[in-house]
């Protein structure tokens, strides 16, 4: 067995249940530390912040990630930064949520905490993802990097966003999208490189619509079986559900748990 490079994602495929009320599957950590013992190389690869994903990190055992949906990049537990979304665009689209109506919030720095400018996405939404601090006055001009923007909106009232489609967004909550980086592939490839890995070698396991950007036939391709129908349609292997032993049962099916060859 040649050295591996696995990419995991953390909802739904390490972690199983809602945010705030998670657990990560006994069978899951066996899986985790049989592929280290054996020599693999490991890593996070999710949509969070990496402040909001830095302690599943350690609490694993992990020591790299690719965080903010591909553009924040964590290697022997340094964190190399974040590129941040088109400044434009985001304005732009804070712009039109302002005039339609519609409840918004920016993050702006790697933290825990969305910036708002009043209670009202707060009362929309409810949300327990992430802190949120209303700043009056807000003005999203006035911060030079927009990691994420968040509206408060339901389907399919989003369409109403003219400016929406020039950034990448995504719904995972009926009460607000998402507008964050999509492409966890680029993240990837920036560990890939520093480690001197080939695209052969690297195996990515993930469950959710935005988990496609590192499902690209580069490499190999693990779907959970709570996976999304579009995920399943592209993976290479579609394994059993995360609270059903997924993990551990595709790694071994791929022979992940033989040693690697030195």
């Amino acid at each position: 067995m040649d050295k591996k490079y696995l990419f995991f994602d953390i909802d739904g495929t390490l972690a199983v249940g809602r945010p705030g009320d998670q657990c990560v599957p006994d069978s899951t950590r066996e899986a985790l530390e049989r592929l280290r013992e054996v020599g693999h190389f490991l890593a996070i690869a999710t949509g969070r912040a990496q402040a909001l994903a830095v302690d599943y990190m350690h609490e694993l055992g992990f020591h790299s990630m690719v965080s903010d949906g591909g553009y924040g990049v964590t290697i022997d537990d340094e964190f190399l930064g974040v590129r941040p979304l088109d400044h434009n665009a985001c304005v732009a689209l804070v712009d039109e949520c302002r005039e339609k109506g519609y409840p918004w919030s920016i993050q702006v720095e790697n933290s825990d905490t969305r910036f708002t400018p009043d209670g009202r996405f707060e009362e929309f939404t409810r949300d327990i993802y992430q802190k949120t601090r209303v700043v009056p006055g807000l003005e999203p001009r006035d911060y030079p990097e927009i990691y994420k923007v968040n509206v408060a909106c339901y389907e399919p009232d989003e369409r109403r966003l003219k400016t929406l489609p020039a950034l990448p967004w995504c719904r995972y909550q009926k009460e607000y999208i998402f507008v964050e980086p999509a492409d966890k592939a680029y993240g990837i490839r920036q560990i890939l490189a520093h480690e001197g890995g080939a695209p052969a070698d690297v195996v990515v396991f993930g469950d959710g619509i935005n988990d496609l950007s590192m499902f690209t036939g580069e490499w190999t391709g693990v779907a959970m079986g709570n996976a999304a129908p579009e995920l399943k349609a592209v993976a290479d292997l579609v394994t059993a559900p995360a609270g059903e032993d997924g993990i551990f049962r595709a790694c071994e099916r791929l022979g992940l748990f033989e040693p690697v060859e030195r």
